[in-house]
């Protein structure tokens, strides 16, 4: 069955909510920053009150990855994730809508001088708040490609491409194309910006620690970095009071090197780096998502 195909149907209702809501984002690019801010996390702080089930999940994560805090300090930590969260949401105004001269005052990149431009380039980007933002701003001026997973909505789903693809250098591949298309894009000298940091099922994943706990991981950088012969770059988008800040670190050397790729070793380092990183921005990572939900053979859900 086709992808299209697959997309369950979406009632007229749905839809115009959808413009509506996409229509709203792209008027908030008008608005003093300032006031953006203080308007998304205000409604971060509404939607802690009443998003029961999101905030179960948040707080059983912290509850897992941050065992030395107490049940108050982890309500703050969580509060804190929502509000951020929120203001993530409706600071996509800017990425999504503005012009690039504003995309590129809001989201100032650090280090730029290590993504290379004569190599292959992987940018290993884990599921912080502000990945977006900062994708759209390295789009700008460089050929890019990620993986897409389709929304429910087709409203929706078709804003986001457009979205994503508005500075005409991108190019976004179905997680349902499997590794094929990603490898040609990255021979051909896009920098694939690589998110591989959720739980994708028991499928090409290893069980190696994260936050302290046994987690399904995919091998899939590994592989890519055989197939293609490039060079890990990792990246992180944080927030800070007036926009974002992307931060590209040090290419990491002799990876995979002689080690099979399906080694386990290669996912420990992966998440080792992913953690270092959530301890100096811990609200700032992506909790409302069950990273822990496959478990090893026999052990009861962690949710």
């Amino acid at each position: 069955m086709s992808e299209e195909a697959a997309k369950p149907s979406v009632s007229l209702a749905s839809r115009l909510a959808a413009h509506a809501g996409i229509g709203f984002i792209a008027a908030l690019r008008f608005v003093p920053y300032p006031l953006l801010r203080a308007f998304g996390e205000a409604l971060g702080s509404l939607l802690w009150q009443v998003a029961r089930s999101r905030r179960r999940v948040v707080l059983r994560n912290l509850e897992l990855c941050f065992p030395e805090l107490d049940e108050a300090e982890r309500r703050k930590l969580g509060r804190e994730h929502v509000r951020r969260l929120a203001r993530s949401v409706v600071d996509r105004a800017i990425p999504f809508f503005a012009s690039a001269e504003r995309v590129k005052r809001f989201v100032r990149i650090e280090h730029r001088e290590r993504m290379p431009d004569d190599r292959p380039v992987i940018l290993l980007t884990p599921h912080f708040l502000g990945l977006d933002a900062g994708a759209l701003a390295l789009s700008i001026d460089r050929d890019w490609c990620s993986v897409f997973s389709t929304q429910s909505n087709p409203v929706f789903d078709r804003a986001i491409r457009a979205a994503r693809l508005r500075f005409g250098r991108g190019l976004l591949i179905s997680r349902n194309e499997g590794m094929r298309p990603m490898v040609r894009a990255i021979r051909a000298g896009r920098a694939f910006y690589y998110l591989p940091d959720m739980d994708f099922g028991p499928r090409d994943s290893v069980f190696v620690p994260f936050m302290g706990i046994e987690t399904a991981t995919i091998t899939g950088l590994a592989r890519l970095v055989q197939m293609t012969g490039a060079v890990v770059v990792p990246c992180v988008t944080r927030m800070t009071p007036d926009g974002y800040v992307l931060t590209l670190y040090p290419e990491w050397e002799n990876f995979p090197g002689d080690i099979s790729p399906d080694d386990p070793i290669h996912a420990r380092r992966m998440n080792a780096f992913i953690e270092e990183r959530i301890r100096e921005a811990p609200a700032e990572y992506y909790w409302v998502h069950r990273r822990f939900k496959t478990r090893p053979p026999g052990e009861p859900s962690l949710y």
